[in-house]
């Protein structure tokens, strides 16, 4: 399996906050399903000074990038109009 980093921030509209918390139940059951298959090694929220939610970060492992690409476009925040600007990088875990 692979592992990559992704980094995705949201759009900064008037509504990108309630999109976001519109699409978070479903975003969030994904997220629990990639952890189940151990597609998902960690993630979370990035959070402005104000401790407001602007973005994602995630640890996943996949077979390809193009099967991680897949599961990226069906995911809610993209559907849902959340993540404006997200980012792909190949990702090694440390053994420590």
């Amino acid at each position: 399996m692979n592992q990559y980093l992704i980094t995705a921030y949201d759009y900064t509209d008037a509504d990108a906050l309630e999109r976001r918390l519109q699409a978070r139940p479903a975003h969030l059951e994904g997220a629990h399903q990639l952890r189940q298959t151990g597609n998902l090694l960690f993630g979370g929220a990035i959070l402005n000074d104000a401790g407001q939610m602007i973005g994602s970060m995630m640890v996943v492992q996949f077979e390809s990038l193009e099967t991680l690409n897949a599961w990226k476009e069906q995911d809610p925040y993209i559907t849902g109009g959340v993540w404006e600007k997200v980012e792909i990088k190949p990702f090694r875990q440390a053994a420590v």
